[in-house]
């Protein structure tokens, strides 16, 4: 009798030991979501990436916002270095020993960074799908190897259901943000007193500058004399190096008065089918125009790098030609051959 009682009693320490762990980390989740749902849902108006996909890789990566990873480096998605990064590293041990993780100086850059690291050529499936499409996304970043967890889309999934993500799917940002800067005072007092504020950080990059918007929906403001990557990287809160890889630019560029600068990158195609060259047009001035990427350019219309440019020449801007110069067949039967002559 007295070993009954005796294992009941360790029973039931243990299950009220796992339900206190368990409210626990129900309350750092949702503490987490509270501090990070409005730039969730930034993200998810300026790449077109669920917020609820966002906020569910962030807790489940960052373990809430304290892992090592997180807390030292600010590094709330675990990305890794890879070849083309170029700013702090750490390194921790994961698939392998010693991997090298990128360090940011604030936890909304790291929010930036993997929006940018979901728009490359791997991912490019994911933005065929809707918003609040959450599972369609969760499964995806499986297939497409964000993570070699074989449950990562299944976990991802619970994490969305369970603290109901997918609301924030079909917020507006202005929704939440003005719930905590809806006034110019605010976001002085906001910035000076909490820097970690992602919606005090919304208020200050549009209180600076004139925000604008392609037809194809990148960001972009119109640069003043003496605007460069590295004043413009204090003036909007961004880094220097997104200036320069957005607009395919040189460190030490200096933008002309007038000029678009894109705070997000280049697309793959432009709202416009075609352009027609103009005298002393360059391709990076052509790209410029229209928000593509040079590189986009030169293979829709089967060009070579550098190649020089002639007066009148025609070129594609949202369809790839074929070797003949024509367009695809495709494009000839839903006719999309609307010429612009910026």
């Amino acid at each position: 009798m007295k070993t009954s009682f005796t294992r009941l009693f360790l029973f039931t320490c243990s299950f009220l030991t796992l339900l206190s762990a368990h409210a626990e980390n129900l309350a750092s989740a949702e503490e987490y979501i509270s501090t990070w749902k409005t730039e969730a849902v930034r993200q998810m108006h300026l790449y077109k990436i669920p917020a609820s996909i966002t906020l569910a890789q962030g807790i489940l990566e960052s373990g809430n916002g304290v892992s090592e990873l997180a807390k030292k480096s600010n590094n709330h998605f675990g990305i890794k270095c890879h070849a083309d990064w170029e700013g702090d590293r750490t390194y921790h041990d994961d698939d392998e020993k010693g991997e090298c993780f990128r360090v940011y100086d604030h936890p909304r850059d790291s929010y930036e960074d993997h929006s940018q690291f979901l728009l490359r050529e791997r991912y490019a499936e994911l933005f065929d799908l809707d918003l609040d499409d959450y599972k369609g996304w969760a499964k995806g970043l499986k297939k497409c190897g964000y993570a070699t967890n074989p449950k990562y889309s299944n976990l991802l999934i619970t994490l969305i259901e369970r603290h109901d993500l997918n609301r924030l799917d079909s917020e507006e940002l202005d929704d939440l943000a003005m719930t905590s800067v809806n006034k110019k005072d605010d976001v002085k007092e906001n910035s000076e007193t909490n820097n970690n504020s992602p919606s005090a950080y919304i208020g200050i990059q549009r209180q600076r500058r004139d925000v604008r918007t392609t037809d194809h929906g990148i960001q972009y403001i119109i640069a003043r004399k003496g605007d460069s990557p590295k004043s413009l990287s204090n003036d909007l809160e961004m880094m220097a190096w997104q200036f320069r890889r957005y607009n395919e630019v040189s460190k030490d560029y200096l933008f002309t008065d007038g000029e678009k600068v894109y705070l997000q990158p280049k697309k793959n195609y432009a709202a416009y089918s075609w352009h027609v060259v103009r005298s002393g047009q360059t391709l990076w001035e052509i790209s410029q125009i229209y928000g593509i990427k040079t590189s986009a350019v030169l293979r829709k219309n089967n060009l070579s790098k550098g190649v020089a440019l002639r007066i009148g020449q025609k070129l594609s801007l949202k369809w790839s030609l074929t070797k003949e110069g024509n367009l695809p067949w495709y494009a000839q039967i839903i006719n999309a051959g609307k010429t612009n002559l910026e």
